[in-house]
């Protein structure tokens, strides 16, 4: 009896954590609707509560912007070069969700994986993401999985109405701003602090659909630029083109841990994405091993990638 209480309260917890999503989305529709059609007195009301949680009140970067509106309107977008982000160290307090989108997320992958770690918390889900790594036979098989733990975070009906209803907006540009921001405000338990910046985009203007991750607190913990690509990286961006209708490159840097976002932005070619031919991390623990059995002080490429 006991334990079937315990099931029905993690489930009642996952179900809370999807209306929680739904309504996240789309209030934000309504946010980028209020703006597109200038009605300048709900929009006052509605950016008067963001951001969403008090404990990101710190995040100046991720308060909107006035905007001059015009006939011409381009939804925060010009023909301006992209903006960088303010110097300076983030901080992000956890937020009073944040265990419940971690728990959410771990239970999701251990679903996939079929194996859970005895660690609490943040280390017990990097060793769950190692049993990720290490079921997939090959890359594919470990990006596939991890796009599918990502489906599996939504209520089905959110990502097709995403795609239908939001992406073909203000030609995507209203979609890649919505969910920089969901993303900005939502992730930081996963990813550490990080903000909404001004990125370019293909057509030669600029937005606000871009993510500065100031140190990835994924890829510090994981230490393996492998499961960046094949567990972050590459399934993320397959995740929002495929699924909800919005191009994404992501940008990781491996010297200094942070990580660009581009929503709007479509990753390149395999082949000429920088970031699939990076050498081991110097934090990782087999590659001083990896050195050791080359005879090299640099290893070509992390052999995971």
């Amino acid at each position: 009896m006991h334990a079937t209480g315990n099931s029905r309260v993690v489930s009642s917890l996952y179900v809370i954590v999807n209306y929680i999503t739904v309504f996240f989305y789309f209030s934000h529709y309504l946010l980028f609707l209020f703006y597109l059609f200038d009605c300048s007195s709900m929009e006052a009301l509605i950016l008067h509560r963001l951001p969403l949680s008090s404990s990101l009140s710190s995040l100046p970067s991720l308060k909107p912007k006035t905007l001059h509106r015009n006939p011409n309107f381009r939804l925060c977008c010009s023909s301006t070069q992209s903006e960088t982000i303010e110097e300076g160290k983030l901080e992000y307090k956890p937020g009073m969700f944040d265990g419940l989108f971690l728990s959410f997320f771990r239970h999701k992958m251990v679903e996939e994986v079929g194996w859970d770690s005895e660690k609490p918390g943040y280390d017990g889900l990097i060793e769950v993401v190692n049993r990720l790594m290490m079921k997939g036979r090959t890359n594919l098989e470990t990006e596939e999985a991890a796009v599918r733990v990502l489906r599996s975070l939504f209520p089905p009906f959110l990502l097709e109405l995403f795609q239908l209803l939001i992406a073909p907006l203000g030609e995507g540009k209203v979609a890649a701003m919505m969910v920089a921001r969901a993303t900005a405000l939502s992730c930081q338990w996963l990813m550490g602090p990080c903000a909404v910046n001004s990125v370019d985009l293909p057509d030669g203007s600029s937005c606000q659909s871009g993510v500065l991750v100031q140190k990835c607190k994924y890829l510090e913990e994981s230490k393996c630029v492998g499961i960046c690509i094949n567990t972050c990286k590459l399934p993320t961006q397959t995740f929002f083109n495929e699924h909800m209708g919005v191009p994404l490159l992501m940008e990781p840097n491996f010297t200094d841990y942070s990580c660009q976002f581009k929503f709007g932005v479509s990753p390149p070619p395999s082949a000429d994405d920088k970031a699939l031919h990076e050498p081991c991390l110097d934090i990782c623990p087999n590659v001083a091993r990896r050195r050791r059995l080359s005879g090299k002080n640099n290893v070509d490429q992390c052999p995971k990638v």
